[in-house]
């Protein structure tokens, strides 16, 4: 059946599968994989990878590898965006508190999983292939990629379950200085290796000074454009001008990024961290802005990233090497993020859990593995990009449910929220006080009185006898009544009291609960069932009461966790 259905595909003609049908397919048929597998507790990035896995070489070939290569620009701006978001974490605070924390982390699971891979495929490709020189150059190339970690499905993860603590603020430091450390492994594994196998271009120096380069000039494209990117903000503050100035200089940097072979994640954390250091104030909005504009480009990618991948070369050989590659590069991570965050006297939960969370790998290591291929023999070269793409698939498959694991375990899930999302998932049964004193339409003024000095609340709704809402009645008409000083003692509830400009069902939203109170000025809402009849009354002070109170027990909790 798919040998049928894939015959079928390859006889449409690039001209019907445009590049706008590509899009569609990719961002729609994506969001409904990601919606499927969210649905089964899988992080939705898998599901994004495997229907790029469905739709690209290894399955229907819709999505070929050449239409892969026209929107490259896609995964470049996609890792752009990853890659600004992560770098505005890196907050002055948290690099002062957890800095040094940060780079032990990193150094132990990025050289623990170097030094295992190196020798796993050394010692058994000196076997398998026959050729030690080949299989210990091919064995330093592999270590050195392996220490690389992608960020993008990571903080995927935890983007999507809302994390919060110390565990997520670790992992987001380690995946923002991961590939720094992966370029000089790789440059010094590069010249090794070369030298091994009598294939070497460079000299010594070249080789360690090109990484250099590379971070250098990541480093000051992305500041000096963040520096400017502040000024342009402050300049033209407005909502829709910001996104139009965040986007524009996030392409330029990228392009500048590319046109000088600098790193371009690198380049793009670096704008991140620059502009919120530089405007803590200015650059929520722009973060904000970012949150609602970035989920179509992320499906994109990860559907590309499963697209590419292929599995018709792989052999025996090939699996066997893939296997040693991804037991040394595992065990080598946990390893080493245990012993890192162990020496650094971590807290407890980030010793137990980080070990999960470096699993993934993707663009940096496939663009390692293809700049190796261009170093050495094809045989060889060819044969590294086919087990770092091959692996890829494995640890981007089992790394986001490890990261789903870890922070659900550590008791990080749900804990970075707004008050927006507080507001949407609360109900309004949780908010209304159903003993809220209700005013009878008959009820006198002295009686009105009493009931206004026994309770601490500043409006009151008149009721019919079927507590069915008359009105309302606040100190403001109280203090109108007693202007009139010859009849207020004859004054009925349903004398003066005020039409009630507003009620709400009591299955309505909490969120236009709020709408009524910030777009009409209310202080007051009455809450009726669907007869008319009062339930309860929620009052502004009482309702923002109750979300900054949740959103304290939410702040307790992350500090708790440290």
């Amino acid at each position: 059946m798919l040998e049928i259905i894939q015959s079928l595909f390859e006889k449409i003609s690039l001209f019907h599968i445009n590049i706008l049908f590509i899009l569609g397919l990719a961002i729609f048929g994506g969001t409904l994989g990601g919606r499927l597998f969210q649905k089964m507790r899988i992080p939705q990035v898998v599901g994004y990878i495997v229907i790029g896995i469905v739709f690209g070489k290894s399955g229907l070939n819709i999505i070929s590898y050449q239409m892969v290569e026209i929107f490259q620009p896609f995964n470049y701006f996609a890792l752009g965006l990853i890659g600004f978001m992560i770098g505005g974490e890196l907050k002055k605070t948290v690099l002062a508190r957890y800095g040094k924390q940060f780079f032990k982390i990193l150094f132990f699971e990025g050289l623990s999983a170097f030094a295992f891979v190196t020798i796993f495929v050394g010692i058994a490709g000196t076997f398998l292939l026959k050729d030690a020189p080949l299989a210990w150059a091919l064995g330093l190339i592999l270590g050195s990629i392996a220490s690389a970690t992608a960020p993008a499905a990571t903080t995927d993860v935890l983007w999507e379950y809302r994390t919060k603590g110390p565990l997520t603020t670790t992992v987001l430091g380690i995946v923002a200085l991961d590939d720094a450390l992966a370029l000089f492994l790789f440059a010094i594994a590069a010249s090794l290796a070369t030298r091994i196998i009598g294939a070497s271009h460079e000299t010594i120096l070249l080789s360690i000074l090109h990484p250099l380069y590379e971070i250098g000039g990541a480093i000051f494209v992305g500041g000096a454009s963040g520096l400017i990117l502040i000024k342009l903000l402050q300049k033209y503050g407005q909502k829709e001008r910001m996104l139009t100035i965040f986007i524009g200089m996030v392409l330029f940097v990228l392009g500048l990024a590319q046109a000088t072979n600098i790193s371009i994640l690198l380049a793009a954390m670096i704008l991140g961290a620059v502009v919120v250091n530089g405007a803590p104030h200015l650059s929520k909005g722009i973060f904000q802005l970012a949150e609602g504009f970035t989920p179509p480009i992320y499906v994109l990618f990860f559907v590309f990233v499963g697209a590419k991948l292929n599995f018709s070369h792989l052999t025996p050989l090939i699996l066997a090497l893939i296997l040693l590659y991804l037991f040394g590069r595992t065990f080598g991570k946990m390893l080493g993020s245990f012993l890192g965050a162990y020496i650094s006297h971590a807290p407890k939960t980030v010793q137990k859990y980080i070990p999960f969370c470096l699993f993934s790998q993707a663009g940096v290591a496939i663009g390692l593995s293809i700049v190796a291929s261009n170093l050495f023999p094809e045989e060889l070269g060819n044969l590294i990009i086919v087990i770092v793409t091959s692996s890829t698939f494995v640890v981007q498959l089992i790394g986001p449910p490890c990261v789903k694991y870890a922070i659900v375990k550590s008791g990080e899930a749900g804990l970075n929220i707004t008050e927006e999302d507080l507001i949407h998932k609360t109900k309004l049964t949780d908010l209304i006080d159903k003993k809220f004193p209700l005013i009878e339409k008959n009820t006198t003024l002295g009686r009105i009185l009493e009931i206004f000095e026994n309770n601490p609340y500043f409006y009151y709704p008149v009721v019919d006898d079927d507590k069915k809402l008359q009105g309302i009645i606040s100190i403001d008409t109280i203090r109108q009544a007693f202007m009139f000083t010859d009849i207020s003692s004859f004054l009925l509830a349903v004398d003066i009291m005020e039409p009630a400009r507003k009620k709400i069902l009591l299955s309505a939203p909490a969120e236009e609960v709020k709408q009524f109170f910030d777009l009409y000025h209310l202080d007051f809402v009455p809450v009726v069932d669907e007869t008319d009849k009062v339930i309860g009354c929620i009052e502004a002070r009482m309702f923002y009461q109750f979300i900054s109170k949740k959103m304290l027990e939410a702040e307790q909790k992350v500090f708790s966790l440290e």
